[in-house]
This record gives structure tokens, C-alpha cells and sequence, in this order.
């Protein structure tokens, strides 16, 4: 918990950094509300039903609430953060950070802009994130869904099954091409020669050479869509490169990621770095973060289908806890399960009320102070409790102490003792 706060608290402060606002959801949502938005993944939502009968849900995600708020308070520009649980109702793979309750650490801006600014913002903010977690190397993937819906459509794929063909794509970084190639054909209805012809584009991945490559690919320049996203993919880049962190950003056109309400930019984080010698399996907990443009959500709220236009990222704190965590296991470190300071101890019996009296003294200062719940416990059973857990200061107060006045602080490591 404590390596957890720590690394909240880490998130937190660049999410402030960039002047956004705290902004909290109800847990709760009307099952409406969440249906519909989640693609294939809306077999993963807790539905439950309360004693009136109404429907509700736990919620998923904490875009599709955000997206409701705007549209309920008529809030058409803002710049928020939230961190929060949701719920899914998934196996659980503790090794891999997926759990049926975690943490969400969420950004967005909503609100009318020039193309590709809050975008950009967005990718700088998880850049910073990853660089000041020293969680190794990583990689940035951009995509956008106006490229893919373009490719899908040179590709002879009718609209109807952009969305499900998007899901399956989004398998790509954990099936060989041949499988996702095979799901599309067996189970997505799609013919050999259209996912062959698929295959010829998202297995693609570069930078700013490739983008401009595409912009003269003779089919998805005549795709009004795909010509957009292209455009706006150019702009993205000439801002990463001005941020500076270009160089840890692929435009990799695998990357679908299977939520609806996607409209235009989306990314995902990886860890490149994940292998350790003292553990005989890599640690490989998927995208430790994500996100991407919904410009059409809030619409779907609002009674008269105003649109604000939105981007945003979420941060997977529970997966990058995972890998820190597994980090720590295999380096052997001994992981303090408390931050107290000092333990009140004394050599004698009968001293329960001189215990009781200065860690009174201590908790009141603003000291961490813990002592055993006994009433004479051994002085060598209570040093040993400060090696097993930690603790680097005894204050030891015996009778000799109370006549003279005075405390014994003991160093626990190198057991050198000073009265005060």
C-alpha cells in the first residue's frame, strides 16, 4: 500500500503539474448508461439490480462517467483528473496485473481546440509519468482510428464490421498475425484476400518517414477519412519533436485498441524492459498505460446530442505496481510493511504506564511510534521486533531512566545507545 501511495502520489503531481481539476463519479452508474460504449468487452461489466427494480452497474471504466458528467452539468470545456477503482469482471492474473478491482489514474480535456495540441499534451504527460517512475525503457504507441476505419474500407471491409475487425486487430501484440488473420476469417466473417490485405497495412511501424509514406499510398490517399487522420498523425509528430520525446514514440498501425467510443488519436505504453535473471518467467503485464480521443461520447448523454469534443489517458498504476513489485521479490529487498520510527520500549516490569506516557508524548509530536501489547515484555523480544520489521529506533525507558530523567535512544542496526 505504501509503494502504491508513493507512486500515486508521483501521478498525481504531474497531473497537477498540468493544471487539471479533481473530479469524482459515483461507483454506481445506471447499466444504460455503460451499455454500448465497451464494445466486446461489455460481457465484463458488473450488472447489479437494487430493491426498486432499477438497473445499475459498477462502474467500468471512468471515461464513459466523465463523458456523462459534461453532458448532465452542460460542461463543454475542462481540464480533469480522477483516480479511482473500477470494476471488471475478469480472471484475475495477479502475476500480469489484471484484477477485478484496481485503480485508475485517468487525465482528459475536453473542450473545442486546434488539432492535436491537448493530443499532444496527453503523450507528454505519460512520457513523464513512465520517466519519473524509472520503470526502464518504454515504448509509445499511436494510432488513429480514422486511419484504421480507412484502411478497413480500401481493404473491401463493410462498415458494419469496422468495429468488430478493430477488436481483433487489437490482439496483434499478443497473437502472431496468423492467428488474428485467422479469428477475422473464422470468426469475423471476413474473406482470406481481405485480411491478407489488412495484414499488408497493420503490420506496419515507424515514425514520421512512415506517415508520409501512407500520405502517398495511392489507396489511402483517395479515403477521405484515412487522408484526415493521416494529416492529423504529421501534426501529432511535429509536436512530439518540439516536446522532445519523439524518439520513445511509434506510429504503429496494430494498435486498435477495442473501446467504441475511440473516434480519431489513441496510444498505448509499453514496458520494453521487463525481463529479469532472478526469475525464471519475464515479468509481462501488457500496456501499463492508454488512452485516446472520444469526440463523440459526451453526444450520447445529451438530450440534444451536443457534442464536446475529448481526449485523455489512463495510467495503470495497478500493473506498474506489479512489475515494481515483482522487481523487489526477485531483488531479495526487504520491504518495510510500516514508516514507524521508534519503538517505545522497557527493560523492566510494571513500566506499562511509563510506555503508555511517552509514546503518548511521541504520537502528539508527530512521531511514528509503535510498542508491544504486553505488559512486561522480554527488552530482547521487543529489539527483535524493530530488525524484523524495520523499525531503526528504540527508546528505551527503565527505572534508571525514570529517576534521572532521561530516555535511552538506541540505534537498532549498529546498537549504539545516547540519553537525552
Amino acid at each position: 500500500v505504501a509503494l502504491r501511495d508513493r507512486l500515486l502520489a508521483a501521478v498525481v503531481a504531474c497531473f497537477k503539474r498540468h493544471g487539471a481539476a479533481a473530479i469524482d463519479t459515483p461507483v454506481l452508474e445506471l447499466q444504460e448508461t455503460l451499455t454500448g460504449k465497451y464494445g466486446e468487452d461489455v460481457k465484463l461489466i458488473y450488472k447489479l439490480e437494487d430493491q426498486g427494480g432499477e438497473l445499475l452497474a459498477l462502474r467500468y471504466d471512468l471515461t464513459v462517467p466523465f463523458a456523462r458528467y459534461l453532458a448532465m452539468n452542460k460542461i463543454t470545456n475542462i481540464k480533469r483528473y480522477h483516480i479511482a477503482k473500477v470494476y471488471r469482471r475478469d480472471n484475475p492474473a495477479m502475476t500480469r496485473g489484471r484484477y477485478r478491482e484496481f485503480y485508475q489514474c485517468d487525465f482528459d480535456i475536453a473542450g473545442q481546440f486546434d488539432p492535436m495540441i491537448p493530443d499532444a499534451e496527453c503523450l507528454k504527460i505519460v512520457h513523464e509519468i513512465l520517466s519519473d517512475l524509472q520503470l526502464g525503457d518504454f515504448l509509445i504507441k499511436v494510432n488513429d482510428r480514422r486511419i484504421l476505419n480507412g484502411v478497413f474500407a480500401v481493404c473491401g471491409i463493410p462498415e458494419s464490421k469496422f468495429i468488430t475487425t478493430c477488436s481483433t486487430v487489437d490482439k496483434l501484440d499478443k497473437m502472431p498475425w496468423e492467428d488474428v488473420k485467422s479469428e477475422m476469417v473464422g470468426e469475423k466473417g471476413l474473406s482470406p484476400e481481405a485480411a491478407d490485405r489488412i495484414g499488408e497495412y497493420v503490420q506496419l511501424h515507424g515514425g514520421l518517414d512512415l506517415i508520409e509514406r501512407l500520405l502517398q499510398d495511392a489507396k489511402l490517399s483517395q479515403n477521405k477519412l484515412a487522408k484526415e487522420g493521416l494529416g492529423d498523425m504529421k501534426l501529432l509528430f511535429e509536436y512530439l519533436t518540439l516536446f522532445g520525446i519523439a524518439g520513445e514514440i511509434s506510429f504503429d498501425l496494430s494498435l486498435a485498441r477495442g473501446l467504441d467510443y475511440y473516434t480519431g488519436v489513441i496510444f498505448e505504453a509499453v514496458l520494453l524492459q521487463q525481463e529479469n535473471e532472478h526469475v525464471e518467467e519475464p515479468v509481462s503485464v501488457g500496456s501499463v498505460a492508454g488512452g485516446g480521443r472520444y469526440d463523440g461520447l459526451v453526444g450520447m448523454f445529451d438530450p440534444k446530442g451536443r457534442k464536446v469534443p475529448c481526449v485523455g489517458v489512463s495510467i495503470g498504476i495497478e500493473r506498474i505496481f506489479s512489475i515494481l513489485e515483482q522487481r523487489v521479490e526477485a531483488s531479495g529487498e526487504k520491504v518495510r510493511t510500516t514508516e514507524t520510527q521508534v519503538l517505545v520500549a522497557t527493560p523492566q516490569k510494571h513500566l506499562l504506564a511509563a510506555r503508555l506516557k511517552l509514546i503518548s508524548e511521541l504520537w502528539g509530536a508527530g512521531i511514528k511510534a509503535e510498542m508491544l501489547y504486553k505488559k512486561d515484555p522480554k527488552l530482547l523480544k521487543q529489539l527483535q521486533y524493530c530488525e524484523d520489521t524495520g523499525i531503526p529506533l528504540a527508546a528505551i525507558v527503565g527505572e534508571q531512566e525514570l529517576t534521572d530523567g532521561v530516555v535511552k535512544l538506541r540505534d537498532v542496526a549498529t546498537r549504539e545507545e545516547v540519553r537525552m
